[in-house]
């Protein structure tokens, strides 16, 4: 339970205690059931129309939040799972394998944390090892050769900063990856579902098309890192999440996100499906505006895209 939800899940509570005494009950409680209901709906749009940027951090790691394997499930068809780099092993933090996405052949790639305590070990926390990202980039080419667009699914902290990931080659990693990425000649379309940190997101983040769940975040580093760095104390990440512009919104009106997909009121775990149906839509939408421009054309709109992130205008000098 969320500190900013406490009211909604009583509020909640309480009508459902109703609607329960009204079942065979001789008084008609419709008038109670509906005032109750009226007034949290008033609430909860108040509620989350207002959310500040840490609240959104703290919806984007709610542990019911549907991640990778939720939604390739939800959406996608026909999935086989591939494992292994070629080179060292398998990471179960990076998820992939050929889908179908409706009727089109897809490739999809994501980071997972876990639900259970069991498969979050197994997952390393959805923070992946390079073979997890040298798997995601064997697969990438898998999908070049055979002309499969890549969806990837951003959800990760960072990645593993271990001792062992640094002596297998974690930046190197990370760099062939953007590069690889950068060139590869499908559709590329990343989705940010929750967590989008440093490196380790950037790694399955270059695209022709970036989408964001409304209530996911990505930055540079986590708020908890940033507070500890600036402030030299954790307990200020919720300032240095409103200073990070780490919101959907913010990096949408700064021109790094492409589109915002709605969460129901509420978010993404309160109503999975839902999210997914319109993750599905968008995720149609923006393969077919991509897959519209030749292979050349594709590529230069990429390089021009990813060239744009963080241009400025400097104030030309008064007189």
């Amino acid at each position: 339970m969320l500190d900013f939800e406490k009211h909604i899940i009583e509020m909640e509570k309480r009508l459902d205690e109703l609607k329960r005494l009204s079942v065979g009950s001789k008084e008609d409680l419709s008038l109670e059931i509906d005032e109750l209901e009226r007034q949290l709906t008033e609430h909860k749009t108040k509620v989350y129309s207002q959310l500040t940027p840490w609240q959104r951090v703290q919806i984007a790691r709610h542990p019911d939040r549907p991640q990778t394997r939720d939604f390739i499930e939800m959406i996608f068809h026909d999935f086989i799972e591939l494992h292994g780099d070629r080179l060292y092993g398998d990471d179960a933090a990076i998820v992939g394998g050929p889908a179908f996405l409706d009727g089109r052949a897809v490739m999809v790639i994501g980071q997972h944390k876990g639900h259970t305590t069991r498969e979050r070990i197994s997952c390393n926390f959805g923070s992946p090892h390079p073979e997890g990202y040298r798997k995601a980039l064997r697969l990438m080419k898998l999908a070049e050769k055979f002309n499969l667009p890549v969806i990837t699914f951003i959800d990760t902290q960072g990645a593993y900063p271990g001792v062992g990931a640094e002596e297998r080659g974690q930046a190197w990693a990370i760099a062939d990856n953007l590069m690889r990425m950068s060139q590869l000649r499908v559709p590329i379309v990343a989705v940010n579902i929750a967590e989008g940190g440093s490196g380790g997101a950037l790694a399955l983040g270059v695209a022709d098309r970036l989408l964001m769940l409304e209530n996911a975040w990505y930055s540079v580093i986590s708020p908890e890192g940033c507070a500890s760095i600036l402030y030299k104390d954790a307990a200020k990440a919720p300032e240095a999440a409103d200073s990070l512009k780490m919101t959907a919104e913010a990096l949408h009106n700064n021109g790094i996100v492409d589109e915002i997909v709605p969460e129901p009121v509420g978010g993404a775990h309160r109503a999975p499906n839902a999210t997914a149906e319109n993750l599905h839509k968008s995720l149609n939408r923006a393969l077919d505006e991509i897959s519209a421009a030749p292979v050349a054309k594709m590529l230069d709109l990429r390089y021009a895209k990813l060239r744009a992130i963080g241009a400025f205008e400097e104030p030309q000098p008064k007189g």
